[in-house]
């Protein structure tokens, strides 16, 4: 039986992040298409397979989005077709679908952001693009920060 993973995302100027919120799973499965995202994994105990497909609000560059494993969960970033462009929402549909939420911790008004003011988010975003999709290097005290969920 399918069940779809919790996730939550933020954009940014070149491109848009999603946590997939996976603990103690297997088969984790990521595919990029310029419109939409699929991510699957089985997870837990029972073998619960967990499944979303994303229809996405914009597109995407699938050659440049990437993914990286962590121990609890799946971070992809996925690289706007359209450099600049704000993204609302993460999906198409206005549906207010209860396995997503915003990381407002790490939303961030760019519309007005300088080039030379890159976050650190932007960075790893760049690192990300400039490297393999799942052989990611691990990031020192990712496991220590503290998420809060508000549903939108």
């Amino acid at each position: 039986m399918d069940y779809p993973a919790t996730a939550k995302w933020y954009d940014r100027r070149d491109s848009v992040f999603v946590e997939f919120c996976v603990e103690d799973s297997k088969d984790v499965h990521v595919n990029f298409d310029r419109s939409k995202m699929d991510f699957s994994c089985i997870s837990g105990t029972d073998n619960i397979k967990q499944q979303n497909t994303v229809e996405l609000f914009g597109e995407i560059d699938p050659k440049e989005s990437k993914h990286r494993r962590t121990d609890r969960s799946v971070l992809c970033c996925l690289r706007k077709a359209e450099t600049g462009k704000s993204w609302p929402r993460l999906t198409k549909d206005k549906t207010k679908c209860n396995w997503l939420s915003v990381d407002f911790n790490n939303w961030k008004d760019w519309e007005d952001d300088s080039d030379e003011d890159l976050s650190s988010f932007d960075k790893f975003s760049e690192m990300m693009n400039s490297m393999g999709g799942d052989d990611l290097p691990d990031l020192d005290g990712a496991d220590d920060e503290v998420f809060f969920y508000i549903y939108i």
